[in-house]
């Protein structure tokens, strides 16, 4: 049984001061995994962590981040200007685009940030900046499947990321003739990986793709990327990655093929989301209605524009209730939202305590992918966040939209009258 990061007397509190729903975030948990992190990773001189902005864009989550030493991935001009006013500078910032407008890949050099090209095209773009960079990476895709521990992860060839092994070769070589000095080498191949085996195998790919290039072109590469891919137990009987034995993997791999190939100075780097938040977010909405048909529904005032893996991936989010996670769960739900979309459903034929109307749900493991990815159809509004400080106050980090937000783009007939 999972439990919430707050009991329920102080959940109700911060319900009372914050109308639900709301994403609550922990501060201290989220600093305490970033400090386990970079321990884990301290051998290599270069770690540095990139968080993927994508998974949780808040400015207040992300300047934690910054101070516990993380820099930031990103992949829209948007993302770019986030964490230029955020002050991350120069190689603070990795640009890891697809299928780039030119006008971000000029914001990117403007901000010094060390950009990921996707595709072998790119090259003609950097071209034509005011400059060429000095440091640049590629993002590479093997192709075929991707296997680890005798086991199918993922299939690269169907992914949209990333070039093949010969263009990797014809990339570096246009861009040391443009100028280009040092390199680093990117592969995103699983998305939440729960194995400690993962990024070892990824490591291994890369590595030695790394010599080969090195040996092919004599170009210097001095960082790897492992992008992310880590995942976290969203299921209660699951195991959490081992960060330290997925990082003495990663090492093995690099002193049994960098170091004799002259490269034990690259940095190792990655760029994790959900692994670095997921676990210290929750979605604390408020049961309003129940339905019995032919199923038993619990209607909660959340629909899927707060929270929408479980309705776009069928992805599993574990559910409490606040003050009756120890009560027999003896009733089944369908855990639903108020959306007119038959997949705004957080939970499908659950087994949960008797669930009374005005009491709080805990929808668990929001804190990354949650409410990044939340929209308004319907004219739903988007929740507020709030974060949890260490010291055990609480920190309203984003307010929850009204309908002036939501008209704010739309241009009304000279008539209309809201």
């Amino acid at each position: 049984m999972k439990r919430p990061f707050v009991d329920a007397e102080r959940l109700r509190a911060i319900a009372a001061e914050y109308p639900t729903p709301f994403h609550l975030y922990d501060e201290r948990g989220i600093r305490a995994n970033a400090q386990r992190l970079h321990e884990a990773f301290a051998w290599n001189k270069g770690f540095e962590e990139y968080f993927a902005v994508k998974a949780n864009p808040n400015p207040v989550i992300l300047s934690i981040l910054k101070e516990e030493g993380c820099g930031v991935d990103c992949a829209t001009s948007t993302e770019l200007l986030l964490a230029e006013a955020l002050g991350f500078r120069g190689e603070e910032i990795m640009f890891s685009s697809n299928m780039t407008p030119f006008e971000d890949f000029l914001l990117a050099h403007r901000l010094g940030a060390i950009i990921n090209l996707d595709d072998l095209t790119d090259v003609e773009y950097i071209a034509k900046l005011p400059s060429i960079p000095k440091k640049m990476c590629l993002r590479y895709n093997p192709g075929g499947s991707f296997v680890v521990s005798n086991g199918i992860m993922n299939t690269p060839a169907e992914a949209k990321f990333g070039m093949t092994r010969p263009q990797l070769t014809e990339a570096v070589r246009a861009l040391l003739e443009l100028g280009v000095e040092e390199f680093g080498l990117h592969a995103f191949l699983v998305s939440n990986a729960t194995t400690n085996d993962y990024y070892p195998a990824l490591a291994r790919l890369l590595f030695q793709v790394v010599r080969e290039l090195h040996e092919e072109t004599g170009a210097a590469f001095t960082f790897i990327n492992l992008s992310g891919g880590l995942g976290v137990p969203y299921h209660p009987e699951q195991k959490a990655v081992d960060i330290t034995a997925v990082s003495a993997g990663v090492q093995t791999a690099f002193q049994e093929i960098l170091v004799p190939a002259g490269l034990g100075d690259a940095a190792v780097v990655t760029e994790l989301g959900r692994y670095m938040l997921a676990p210290y977010g929750q979605l604390i909405a408020t049961a309003i209605r129940r339905k019995e048909t032919h199923k038993s529904y619990i209607g909660l005032d959340a629909c899927a524009a707060d929270l929408m893996r479980p309705a776009i991936y069928g992805a599993y989010h574990h559910i409490t209730v606040a003050g009756k996670e120890d009560h027999p769960h003896d009733h089944i739900y369908d855990v639903v939202g108020g959306l007119c979309e038959n997949n705004d459903k957080f939970a499908i034929d659950r087994q949960l305590p008797r669930i009374e109307l005005g009491d709080l749900v805990v929808i668990h493991d929001t804190g990354a992918h949650g409410y990044s990815m939340g929209y308004n159809y319907n004219g739903r509004l988007r929740s507020a966040e709030v974060l949890l400080r260490s010291d055990g106050t609480t920190q309203l980090i984003r307010r929850a939209e009204t309908p002036q937000d939501y008209f704010a783009t739309m241009l009304f007939p000279q008539s209309a009258r809201l």
